[in-house]
């Protein structure tokens, strides 16, 4: 069984696979001061709720964008684990051109996503995670990783806001009953909402320009389900394509 992992600023999400297919997945809060016991125990915790052993686990791979965890969920992986887990990072084989200045300034989770959205579409595609940033990461027809776009997350936003104006709540990303608020929550709630909707078809839009109109665009990241549903330039949403990348470039790298 290979275990998943996508350890990312807000939250680490991760799952398990067999043969190919995911069998189960899981998120949790990151804890940027754990220790590779707590991992373990977390790890052990949440996978047996599902019916997982840690036994049955006999291969892994981790991207970070946290990285002082990356070297815990190593150590973890040895001591729980009994194998070397691999890390998507600089020198790692993706099989995709990176057409960047310096790819090591990449986000491993960027590079993941764009790898899984070009198997999947087998053609020039979009990926736009929403994460703690909101990312762009656009990927030619010929699966070479072009470079990207990237902007303040949602919830970072909303914190600000909170944090900086001193009459005005933070609020929780429900969708907007008008798009005139009858209150300051409904108001800031539907700046937010419709604000990042603008701001992603606004970008996605000048995208296109410049790849082409037949580009695939897909969704990724914790928040999209708030904000996709009112774009339009948006074709899909995709909670697990981080995962698929793992295991994609687990199979090229193992």
């Amino acid at each position: 069984m290979l275990l998943v992992v996508d350890v990312g600023n807000t939250q680490t999400h991760f799952g398990t696979y067999e043969g190919g297919e995911l069998v189960e997945h899981w998120r949790f809060a990151t804890v940027r001061d754990s220790t590779a016991d707590e991992i373990g125990a977390a790890l052990r915790n949440l996978v047996e709720l599902r019916g997982v052993e840690l036994e049955q686990i006999d291969s892994s791979i981790v991207s970070s964008t946290v990285p002082q965890l990356g070297p815990q969920w190593l150590e973890m992986t040895e001591r729980y684990l009994g194998h070397e887990m691999l890390v998507v990072g600089p020198g790692f084989k993706t099989g995709m051109p990176l057409r960047y200045d310096n790819p090591r300034e990449i986000g491993a989770d960027r590079l993941v996503n764009a790898v899984a959205a070009y198997e999947r579409t087998q053609g020039a595609c979009i990926v736009v995670d929403f994460g703690t940033a909101i990312t762009y990461d656009p990927v030619s027809a010929d699966g070479e990783y072009l470079g990207g776009i990237i902007s303040p997350g949602v919830e970072i936003s909303v914190e600000a806001l909170a944090s900086r104006a001193a009459k005005l709540p933070k609020v929780d990303l429900e969708p907007p009953r008008a798009l005139i608020g009858k209150s300051t929550i409904e108001a800031i709630r539907s700046g937010v909402i419709y604000g990042f909707a603008a701001m992603v078809d606004g970008i996605v839009t000048r995208l296109l320009e410049e790849m082409g109109e037949e580009t695939a665009t897909i969704a990724t990241g914790g928040l999209a389900h708030h904000i996709v549903p009112f774009t339009e330039r948006i074709d899909e949403i995709d909670d697990l394509l981080t995962l698929e990348g793992l295991r994609i470039l687990s199979e090229r790298n193992s």
